[in-house]
């Protein structure tokens, strides 16, 4: 016998898996992906892109996991990583990870980089979301700050790390004023979360060294330091986001 928690949460599941069914050829994945066909094919016999999943006539077909897969491999090659790197990399990645837990990753990755954002005409930004996209779902990602207007009529200024979430959430069922509720919220505890870290380890880290800001070795040690914690806290940051999400989640289940 089941529990209406545990109806709710395979009900959930079984949507989820539905949402995820792969339905993209390999034109249109390289097309939302922003690669060629002939990268999707290279990456796949590298081992780096799982197989398709093999329809009628024999045409290979392609999900959300492929699509946040191609982006992270995408970001870690922004980072600099080989081919041979990121297969070590990805070889290290529980096996199984869903399109939601890839675009996580790849959110700590691209956390290690300077902001990456590109103006486009709406023509290309329908392109790399692969739909059409209406005033209001325009509103909704502006809303994320996903885009921004620009000056120009008809451009937009669009955060590429942001762009395939945004879309993903254009389907869920949330108002706008909820997103902009949602958006406050988030921005203020990540500051407030940021100024304390940032502030511990000024105070902790930093502090006891000032008296050697003259020794340029020194400078150089520590800048590095700060640079590699980075990552470590933004890892640390979606770690306990996530784990106190999912105890919020199971306690409105069950009080639902």
């Amino acid at each position: 016998m089941t529990t209406d928690t545990e109806s709710v949460s395979t009900d959930a599941g079984a949507a989820r898996r539905g949402a995820e069914e792969p339905t993209l050829t390999v034109d249109e994945l390289a097309a939302r992906a922003g690669v060629t066909v002939r990268t999707i094919r290279f990456y796949s016999t590298k081992g780096l892109l799982p197989p398709p999943v093999i329809g009628p006539r024999r045409v290979g077909h392609y999900g959300q996991d492929h699509l946040s897969r191609l982006a992270l491999i995408e970001e870690l090659q922004h980072q600099g990583m080989t081919l041979a790197a990121i297969e070590r990399y990805l070889e290290q990645l529980p096996p199984g990870l869903s399109a939601h837990d890839l675009a996580i990753h790849r959110a700590v990755v691209a956390s290690w980089a300077p902001d990456s954002a590109e103006d486009m005409p709406r023509a290309e930004l329908e392109r790399r979301a692969g739909r059409a996209l209406s005033g209001e779902d325009l509103d909704r990602l502006a809303a994320m700050s996903v885009i921004a207007r620009t000056q120009v009529p008809g451009t937009y200024r669009v955060d590429l790390g942001l762009l395939r979430l945004g879309v993903r959430l254009l389907d869920v069922p949330i108002a706008h004023e909820t997103i902009l509720a949602a958006r406050t919220v988030l921005m203020e505890h990540t500051r407030s979360a940021a100024h304390e870290l940032s502030r511990l380890f000024r105070d902790e880290v930093w502090g006891p060294y000032r008296e050697r800001e003259s020794d340029p070795e020194h400078m150089a040690a520590m800048r590095s330091l700060s640079a590699h914690m980075q990552p470590m806290v933004v890892q640390a940051l979606v770690t306990a986001f996530q784990r106190s999400l999912k105890e919020e989640l199971r306690e409105w289940l069950k009080e639902s």
